[in-house]
C-alpha cells in the first residue's frame, strides 16, 4: 500500500511540475514584456503562474470534472483579507444580489461620501473578496461609505447580468442614502476593467432616473468601453502583453456574450462587420480618434476584410449600449457627470479609455485623465500584495483615492 501511495504521489507531483514547466514554456514563446515596465522578472513570475493555473483549469475541464472559469474562481478566494480596525465591514443582500458596505467607525457631523464600486475580472474571475482591500484602502483613504457590487457572472450567467445587477443594487443604494449615513449630494460610482465599463452603462441609465439621487462623478479605471474595433492601436501593440493577452481577452469576450469560440477571428479581425454598421459608429470607434503619439507605423488597417453575414448574425448584439457604453447618444453623454479616467500604456483597452475620453469633452463633460506609462491591465489589484506590487499598482490606488477625496 505505501508503494502505491508513494507511486500515486511521484506522479501527481510529475504532472504537475509538466504542466508547470509547459506554462513557462508558453510565456517565453508568446509574451512581450514593454521596456518600460518595473520589475520584468517578477512581472514574468506572475504570469507563469497565471498561466499554470489556467492551464490545469483548462485540463479539469477537458475532463469533465470542473469547468476553467470555476477553478479560477476557486484560486481567486484564497485571497488574503486585511482587516481594517477603522472601518465596519457588513455582507448584506440587496435582493439577490451580494453586496459588502465599508463604513467608517468615526462618527462624522454630516453625511458622508457614497462611493458604489464595480469590481473587474472580465466576468470570469473578480469577487467582493478579490476587491476588498482594495475597497477598504478607498474607504479609509477618502473617509467615505463604500458598497461593493458582487454581481452574477460566468460561467453560469452571461450578458447582460452585470449590467442588470450593478444597476439594481445601485438603484436600491441610492434610494436609502440616509440609512447609510450618505450624502446624496455626494455619490461616486467607480469600476475597474469590466467594472470600469459598468460605470459608464449605469451612471449612462441612471440619467433617466429623475427622481433619483444624481451621481456626481464617474470613476472609471482601465475600462473596456465597447466590443466592436479590436483592431485599435492599443490592441494591436498589447496583444501579447500580460495580463490581458488578446488569448484572454478572447475567451472573456466570447463566453461573457455567449459567441462560439469558433467565431473569435471573425470578432476580433472585423469580418463580422456589417460595412453600414461601421459607418455609423467609426466617428466615435476609428483610430483616427487617437492622439498621434500613441501609433505607429505598422498598425494594420481597420474593418479591411470582406463581410462575413454568418458572423454577423452571431456577433451583431456587441453593438448595444449594454455591451459597448461608448456608443450611447451624444444627447445622454452631454448629461453625464464630471469623469475620471485611467489608462496605462501597455494595456490593451487603453484606447477604450481615449475613446471615451473623446466622446464626454465633445460634449463639455469635464474629463481628469491620468495615464500610467508603466501601467498594465489589472495592476492596481496588487497595489497591496508585497512583494508582488508594483509602482504602478500603487500609484493608480493613490491617484483615484485622491480625485476622490477632492469631490
Amino acid at each position: 500500500m505505501a508503494v502505491l501511495w508513494l507511486v500515486l504521489l511521484v506522479s501527481l507531483s510529475t504532472f504537475y511540475l509538466g504542466v508547470f514547466i509547459w506554462a513557462v514554456i508558453q510565456h517565453f514563446l508568446t509574451v512581450e514584456i514593454p521596456s518600460a515596465l518595473k520589475h520584468p522578472v517578477k512581472f514574468r513570475l506572475l504570469h507563469c503562474l497565471m498561466l499554470y493555473i489556467i492551464t490545469l483549469g483548462n485540463i479539469l475541464e477537458k475532463m469533465k470534472i470542473c469547468s476553467m472559469v470555476r477553478f479560477i474562481q476557486v484560486f481567486q478566494d484564497l485571497i488574503v483579507i486585511k482587516k481594517n480596525h477603522n472601518l465596519v465591514v457588513t455582507n448584506m443582500h440587496f435582493g439577490t444580489i451580494p453586496v459588502r458596505l465599508f463604513q467608517p467607525k468615526a462618527v462624522s457631523s454630516e453625511g458622508r461620501r457614497g462611493i458604489i464600486f464595480y469590481h473587474g475580472g472580465g466576468a470570469i474571475c473578480g469577487s467582493l473578496d478579490c476587491y476588498h482591500n482594495l475597497c477598504s484602502f478607498l474607504a479609509q483613504q477618502t473617509d467615505s461609505v463604500v458598497l461593493s457590487v458582487g454581481y452574477r457572472k460566468l460561467p453560469d450567467h452571461h450578458y447582460p447580468c452585470i449590467s442588470k445587477d450593478c444597476l439594481n443594487a445601485s438603484i436600491h443604494f441610492l434610494k436609502n442614502l440616509m440609512t447609510y449615513g450618505v450624502d446624496p449630494s455626494r455619490v461616486v460610482a467607480c469600476g475597474e476593467s469590466i467594472g470600469g465599463g459598468a460605470v459608464a452603462v449605469i451612471t449612462q441609465a441612471l440619467v433617466s432616473f429623475q427622481n433619483l439621487p444624481h451621481i456626481c462623478a464617474q470613476v472609471l479605471i482601465t475600462p473596456i468601453m465597447q466590443a466592436i474595433n479590436f483592431r485599435l492601436p492599443s490592441h494591436q501593440q498589447n496583444q501579447n502583453v500580460p495580463f490581458l493577452t488578446r488569448d484572454i481577452l478572447t475567451i472573456a469576450v466570447c463566453k461573457y456574450l455567449d459567441i462560439d469560440l469558433s467565431w473569435k477571428d471573425a470578432l476580433f479581425n472585423g469580418t463580422y462587420m456589417h460595412p453600414d454598421t461601421w459607418e455609423k459608429y467609426r466617428k466615435w470607434l476609428s483610430s483616427d480618434n487617437i492622439p498621434r503619439r500613441f501609433k505607429n507605423k505598422s498598425l494594420l488597417p481597420e474593418f479591411s476584410r470582406p463581410f462575413d453575414e454568418a458572423a454577423f448574425m452571431e456577433i451583431r448584439h456587441n453593438s448595444g449600449s449594454e455591451v459597448s457604453p461608448l456608443l450611447v447618444d451624444d444627447k445622454i453623454i452631454a448629461q453625464l457627470p464630471e469623469a475620471f479616467l485611467v489608462s496605462c500604456e501597455n494595456d490593451p483597452l487603453r484606447d477604450d479609455a481615449l475613446l471615451y475620453k473623446k466622446r464626454l469633452e465633445d460634449q463639455g463633460v469635464p474629463v481628469t485623465w491620468y495615464h500610467v506609462e508603466d501601467g498594465f491591465h489589472g495592476c492596481i489589484l496588487l497595489f497591496d500584495k508585497q512583494p508582488f506590487s508594483f509602482p504602478c499598482s500603487i500609484k493608480i490606488a493613490n491617484a483615484v483615492a485622491s480625485y476622490i477625496k477632492g469631490i
